[in-house]
């Protein structure tokens, strides 16, 4: 039976961390476009960006040979952005084994989604059963640093992650950035609703569905034994 992981890899030299740090009020997932050669495009979604900050930082960014911005919507912007450099030669500097780096790309494993941070990338992937997963994790865990956040056998009924839609998401993350969890609390609800361009109300619903999801999925959640 496969597993369903999510993850964290902790190294700076991966694809766009340094834009990341730049920006880091910014929220940014990657899809990468592996069917186009050694340099594959990249495919940018920015949440809550301060838009000039971020191309900024794309402009200043060792691995971006170019960008184009696709669209936005709300507050997304989506990206496409050429990279000046192939992953290997990106982390060839950081990584030891670029032969196990290479061999990841045949592991049978689907990474369907990659957020990055300051200090690395969050995926979130399907892997084909318990060695798939042990050859991807112990790869970084040697070369990087590599922590679990989440492993499910796949067919349990909740997917990994924190089941959070965007919105709830985006809700949550400005309001602990603002202040609203604080004590004493130094941004009201009237405060991070205007930030967000919503009513007190919508909000004030939105993190009540957001907190009680992260309940149900954490606290309220048990995790089954690995697979033998």
């Amino acid at each position: 039976m496969g597993l369903v992981a999510e993850f964290e890899i902790t190294c700076e030299a991966l694809p766009l961390v340094e834009v990341a740090t730049a920006v880091p009020a910014a929220t940014m997932e990657v899809d990468i476009q592996f069917n186009h050669g050694n340099r594959p495009p990249f495919i940018v979604h920015v949440t809550r960006d301060p838009a000039d900050a971020v191309e900024d930082a794309f402009d200043t960014s060792s691995f971006v040979a170019e960008y184009t911005l696709i669209g936005r919507a709300g507050n997304t912007s989506r990206y496409q952005v050429l990279p000046a450099v192939g992953l290997e030669a990106r982390l060839g500097d950081h990584v030891a084994d670029l032969s196990g780096l290479r061999a990841l790309a045949t592991t049978d494993a689907i990474i369907e989604r990659i957020c990055v941070t300051p200090t690395g990338w969050i995926q979130r992937g399907w892997f084909a059963d318990r060695n798939a997963f042990a050859e991807f994790s112990e790869f970084w865990q040697q070369n990087a640093g590599f922590t679990l956040r989440r492993l499910t056998r796949d067919g349990e009924p909740e997917a990994p992650g924190d089941g959070l839609t965007d919105p709830q998401r985006e809700a949550l993350r400005t309001a602990y950035e603002m202040g609203h969890y604080e004590i004493p609390q130094s941004a009201s609800l009237d405060d991070v609703a205007a930030e967000l361009g919503i009513t007190a109300s919508s909000l004030s619903e939105r993190l009540r569905r957001a907190q009680t999801r992260l309940i149900e999925t954490t606290v309220g959640s048990t995790w089954p034994p690995l697979p033998e």
